[in-house]
């Protein structure tokens, strides 16, 4: 069976590609081109997996039909992950007509190359839990309404939208992941669950003087990516094409991230934290809380790592990172770049 997935080095890239490569399946990821390398994540992958052909790597663009049509017609997927997206939230107001090119146009024309391909393809579509806009503290599943409040947001419901056009129109096999925050200790460093455990692994080697976050009273369903991936393998093996929400059920602020967080190293986070205006977003989704009983029910699909075991991960391995950081800078082979740094 062969795989391909856009947005390969990602987060969920790494996870979802891992897990399937470990499974002996062929995998296809598609990278932009770029003057820097960008496969940090799934270099270990590449070492392994790349040499017998199992694991292999497609100069691609989204927002490129020619360049993906052609890149199907030549490996011929059974099934398609698309995972490629701008997916920082508060990026996305600032990178708005980037966000929404990638996550509209993007999406509709891998489901037309679907669509026109000469055989049949499993093509599953990462939707997010943005897109419900957390407008009260309701348990949120596959029914409740969408109510954006992002451009990455919007553009997620378009494309979650446009799946389910053409899954119903032209009797394709399409699905929707609506998964909730999932994390990782690959979480890109910008985002405040990784952002909160590198500056505690930095703090505790004294690298690093205060946290500087927005909304600490922002809640989220936190999961593990590495559970994640599983459910989203599970979609495309299902008997019938539908749209199934991935989440925990449990629902924590970012103050208490923060204080579990810190707690593994045994320092007050309080002592610690600071707040800025400018990590306010414009328009803040204040709760999310996702009610996945469907995918356990139809999938047989459950979140296995709690949020203890999912924050202590995180730190633990921003600690290790922090320590190696520290003998670099005592060696002055770096100068650290990162906010509150000590220098």
């Amino acid at each position: 069976m062969s795989i391909l997935i856009t947005g390969i080095t990602g987060q969920d890239g790494y996870y979802l590609s891992k897990m399937l490569l470990e499974k002996g399946l062929e995998v296809h990821g598609t990278i932009r081109r770029s003057s820097t390398i960008n496969t940090d994540r799934i270099d270990p992958l590449i070492s392994k997996y790349e040499e017998d052909g199992q694991l292999n790597l497609h100069y691609s663009d989204l927002l490129d039909s020619a360049s993906l049509n052609s890149l199907i017609n030549q490996i011929k997927p059974n099934q398609i992950f698309n995972l490629a997206a701008q997916s920082h939230v508060s990026v996305s107001f600032k990178n708005p007509i980037y966000t929404t090119q990638t996550g509209t146009l993007g999406s509709v024309a891998l489901l037309e190359a679907v669509r026109h391909a000469d055989h049949d393809i499993r093509y599953y579509q990462a939707s997010s839990s943005e897109m419900f806009g957390g407008v009260d503290n309701q348990l949120l599943d596959e029914d409740s309404p969408f109510i954006p409040k992002s451009p990455y947001a919007a553009s997620k419901v378009f494309a979650h939208n446009m799946t389910k056009l053409y899954r119903e129109s032209y009797d394709l096999f399409c699905v929707n992941g609506i998964l909730f925050n999932h994390e990782s200790p690959l979480r890109g460093e910008t985002f405040v669950t990784r952002k909160i455990s590198r500056a505690v692994g930095r703090i505790y080697h004294k690298l690093q003087s205060k946290l500087t976050l927005g909304n600490l009273d922002a809640s989220r369903d936190w999961g593990f990516a590495g559970d994640y991936v599983e459910g989203m393998w599970q979609m495309l093996q299902n008997d019938i094409p539908d749209d199934w929400v991935l989440a925990t059920g449990e629902t924590h602020t970012v103050r208490e991230f923060v204080e579990k967080a810190f707690k593994v190293v045994g320092l007050d986070g309080d002592e610690y934290i600071e707040i800025s205006q400018k990590y306010f977003r414009p328009n803040e989704v204040e709760h999310l809380l996702g009610d996945s009983s469907k995918a356990q029910k139809e999938l047989n699909w459950k979140p296995k790592t709690s949020f203890d075991q999912l924050v202590k991960m995180m730190v633990e391995h921003d600690l290790d990172l922090a320590e190696r950081e520290k003998v670099l800078i005592e060696n002055k082979l770096i100068l650290p770049t990162w906010e509150n740094s000590i220098n």
